[in-house]
């Protein structure tokens, strides 16, 4: 019998490169403090067991011969904003990994889509966080009934896999991946040799039963989700839960998927019977508008294929200090350095001695460009202790030289502009000439560089 021995390596949590001793900084991908500490088993493969992975054989298919119809593949979770998200549905087979900071609603989430799914599939869950009572309560709380789904506490992943194989359940959720632990990997449950080996364990054998598998992943505290990248890249879907802690929305934006967008974004609420989509989020995110206030603007953007409009908000005050402040909640900070300048520049407000705060209501996270006339306007309003009219909405790209660029998507903004009872908009020329404007029962005003649109307010 082999002597087990036991090695001490340091690898970076972020690209996988190993290290004989620890430092800061990682070589190959140049991020700081990634590399954790780790240890391997390094005891000889007997020479019986290597015979016999080597007289293994991988099994071909016809590329032409294999049924895969995309509809009869996808099973519908009855939570339309999830459905979006991941495509259309969930894919028999796949893996999906979803994130998200602590309190987010991940299990929640998971555990609805089990009672929604028991009904018409074979549903198991498994928890290494929560016993079968708890995991009852939370069902209790949610108001699901639970008769076919199969629940279990179990942390050790080949025990896991076993059942599965003999299970073949459709859907199968692990909660979370960070207490799974391999008995052939002699280090502690969350570490990045762990969850790696885990990952693919599971990832293998639902693919083998074609088994739907749902992995809660931890994050750490950049809000990447915690472990090794390799984590990410086996998966077939990463979906992260975003949003604010102090506000009950929640958005569900898919950064990997394979069978879909990944430019989609599902939007829920978390109330006390768990989660519920928000179907009209525009609505939702303009609730509570002041009326005939300075420094709030209305824009629409574009998630994937829906359009949605939000509200920018600033605030403009004389610095009490030499240097002014600026501060942004929603939006890049460079980007809003960048507006200030062309609007001092180009529309000749002097700003050097203002603090501006900015801020986009509902906890939003906007990097499309086609809010930077939103942006511009909104801080001339506050500027000027000017309002702009409530029925108003602008959106718009504006360049370094003080221009309005052209946007995309333009005659989707407008329907769902004019859908909410919008009256006016401010939009760049070039979209005005892309448009009919009597297919709309708008206002439209076409500018060609910010000072138009500051004389039309």
């Amino acid at each position: 019998m082999a002597k087990e021995k036991l090695k001490t390596i340091y690898v970076c949590t972020n690209c996988g490169e190993v290290y004989h001793r620890w430092q800061g900084q990682c070589n190959s991908c140049k991020e700081w403090n990634t590399i954790t500490e780790d240890v391997i088993d390094t005891s000889p493969v007997s020479s019986k067991a290597a015979a016999r992975n080597s007289s293994s054989r991988v099994s071909f298919s016809q590329l032409s011969e294999v049924d895969a119809d995309d509809t009869r593949n996808r099973i519908k979770t009855k939570i339309s904003e999830l459905d979006r998200v991941l495509g259309g549905g969930i894919v028999r087979g796949a893996g999906m990994l979803i994130g998200g900071e602590p309190g987010a609603g991940k299990s929640t989430l998971l555990l609805q889509i089990c009672g929604n799914l028991c009904h018409d599939w074979h549903v198991a869950y498994v928890s290494g966080e929560e016993s079968v009572s708890q995991i009852k309560l939370r069902a209790n709380r949610l108001g699901i009934d639970g008769r076919n789904i199969a629940i279990a506490t179990e942390t050790d992943v080949y025990a896991i896999c076993r059942s599965i194989e003999e299970m073949k359940p459709d859907i199968l959720v692990i909660d979370s991946i960070q207490t799974m632990n391999c008995s052939t990997v002699n280090s502690s449950p969350g570490s990045v040799t762990q969850v790696r080996e885990c990952t693919s364990l599971l990832l293998n054998t639902a693919k083998k039963c074609d088994t739907a598998l749902f992995i809660v992943g931890h994050v750490n505290k950049d809000g990447a989700i915690a472990g090794p990248k390799v984590m990410e890249h086996i998966v077939d879907t990463v979906l992260y839960f975003e949003g604010d802690k102090t506000l009950p929305y929640r958005i569900l934006r898919a950064s990997k998927n394979r069978y879909g967008s990944t430019n989609e974004i599902g939007m829920f609420d978390m109330s006390s019977k768990g989660i519920v989509e928000i179907l009209n989020p525009s609505m939702m995110l303009l609730e509570g508008k002041g009326n005939n206030v300075s420094g709030s603007c209305v824009t629409c953007i574009i998630e994937g294929s829906r359009p949605i409009l939000t509200e920018i908000q600033s605030l403009t005050t004389k610095t009490s200090f030499g240097t002014p402040r600026r501060a942004a909640a929603g939006i890049d900070y460079t980007r809003l350095n960048l507006l200030l300048a062309v609007l001092e520049k180009r529309a000749g407000f002097f700003i050097g001695n203002m603090d501006i705060y900015i801020n986009v209501v509902g906890g939003l996270e906007l990097e499309e460009t086609s809010i930077d006339l939103a942006v511009i306007l909104s801080v001339f309003s506050g500027l000027t202790d000017k309002c702009i009219p409530d029925d108003l909405v602008v959106f718009g790209e504006v360049g370094l030289g003080g221009e309005v660029r052209n946007v995309t998507n333009a005659d989707l903004r407008l329907k769902e502009i004019q859908r909410l009872g919008f009256s006016k908009v401010i939009i760049p020329s070039r979209s005005v000439r892309q448009i009919d404007k009597n297919d709309y029962n708008l206002e439209i005003y076409g500018v060609d560089n910010v000072m138009q649109a500051i004389h039309l307010i």
